[in-house]
């Protein structure tokens, strides 16, 4: 069997065009099968629009070994050709439109966090109320920026992450995984919680101890002498209630 990357064959790339088209008659053939489909739709240039969507979309540079599949992988996704992405633990399945008629599978590995990251992030976000308020609220804070993009941050390294399609390329990161790597950013925009599902952090754990840690701060300081705390005296004279009468 002729490799691909031996093969006299010269692989054009599709127009926009003709992968709208393609594109369509998958999700024909879906709908016929009962199938729902996720797609990512990106509008305008901008892949994601978040700080932490936008850090995702740039930890990618760091997984290519040729520059150009990169670039493909953006004119794919803002093309719609990732006409379905699932987010689990772990994992990122997808399917993304070629120049086939059918659409290649992706699929995506990312090693579980470490004990030492997962308690990083616990201790980072248990003296912050506030931090994690803005969790529940459906954002990421830019105090847990750092946590997430350093060196040693959340985001998974080269080495934590692997990657599969059934294109014919041989790249390592092919236009089709680049374009669900971006894909992903996207979705993250949507809800950031999902990178918590795909790297297995427990986001219940951090709300308990946020909780918790909050809680006993309050108790520590419940007797402390504080401007805010209206003496007995004052209150009768604002509400005319004698408190010691009462």
């Amino acid at each position: 069997m002729t490799k691909y990357w031996n093969s006299p064959i010269h692989y054009s790339q599709p127009t926009i065009k003709e992968l709208q088209s393609k594109i369509a008659s998958s999700n024909n053939k879906a709908n016929k099968k009962g199938k729902q489909y996720q797609p990512i739709h990106i509008e305008g240039r901008q892949i994601a629009k978040s700080w932490w969507g936008q850090a995702w979309c740039n930890v990618i540079e760091n997984y290519a070994d040729y520059g150009s599949r990169l670039e493909r992988g953006k004119r794919y996704v803002r093309s719609g050709t990732v006409i379905d992405l699932h987010i689990t633990k772990g994992r990122v399945k997808a399917l993304v439109q070629g120049r086939r008629a059918a659409p290649y599978k992706v699929d995506i590995h990312i090693s579980p966090l470490k004990a030492e990251e997962m308690d990083a992030l616990v201790e980072k976000c248990s003296h912050k109320i506030s931090t994690l308020e803005t969790l529940i609220n459906g954002d990421f804070p830019e105090d847990l920026q750092e946590l997430f993009t350093s060196s040693n941050g959340l985001f998974p390294s080269s080495r934590e992450i692997s990657f599969s399609c059934s294109c014919p390329d041989w790249a390592i990161m092919c236009k089709h995984v680049a374009a669900v790597m971006y894909g992903i950013g996207a979705k993250f925009d949507e809800n950031p919680f999902l990178f918590f599902e795909l790297r297995g952090i427990d986001v219940h754990r951090l709300i308990d101890v946020a909780i918790e840690s909050h809680v006993d701060h309050m108790l520590e300081h419940a007797h402390d002498p504080s401007d805010r705390i209206i003496e007995d005296d004052d209150i009768k004279a604002i509400f005319g209630i004698d408190i010691m009468n009462a």
